[in-house]
């Protein structure tokens, strides 16, 4: 009985939890939240440094404009929760794997 219990606790929680990835993933694919702040700029989009006057003299025009730093956060910050979804949704796959070996040990 302490075995069927303890599947279905740990199949909800996997599902929950491969739920939880998903959903998080929509809203941020949809726009409605942003991918969580791993990697920042140093420097803010509004100021005028001699660091980015050096650096927009040593690049082409149509480079920087390519890849600006805003682009290259954003796109470390999507691909950091996309690995981190993946591996909530693969822990959520064998959490409910367990539940469900110990849901059909009992049987």
């Amino acid at each position: 009985m302490g075995n069927k219990i303890l599947g279905y606790v740990l199949l909800v929680i996997g599902l929950v939890l491969i739920a939880g990835t998903l959903w998080g993933s929509y809203n941020i694919l949809t726009g409605k939240t942003s991918a969580p702040l791993v990697f920042t700029t140093p420097l803010s989009a509004n100021s005028s440094t001699q660091i980015q006057d050096q650096l927009q003299n040593a690049m082409s025009q149509q480079l920087s404009q390519l890849m600006t730093a805003d682009a290259i956060t954003k796109f470390l910050n999507f691909s950091v929760w996309l690995i981190l979804a993946w591996i909530f949704i693969m822990g959520g796959g064998a959490i409910s794997g367990i539940g469900v070996k110990l849901l059909n040990g009992n049987k």
